[in-house]
């Protein structure tokens, strides 16, 4: 049962952090797309230390 409380406290904040970020997406427009961030993980990986892409509109 304790597992079951800490996989849906988890899960709560997720879900707050993910409407927090469309929240700020719809205001401002910002984002970062797919392929970007992909690309930017696969670096990240390879164990190369670079920057997240930026936002843009």
């Amino acid at each position: 049962m304790t597992q079951y409380i800490e996989n849906m406290e988890k899960h709560e904040a997720f879900r707050r952090v993910t409407l927090k970020a469309w929240d700020a997406y719809r205001i401002t427009g910002l984002h970062v797309a797919a392929d970007e961030a992909d690309a930017w993980l696969a670096k990240l990986a390879q164990g190369d230390d670079v920057e997240p892409p930026e936002c843009h509109v």
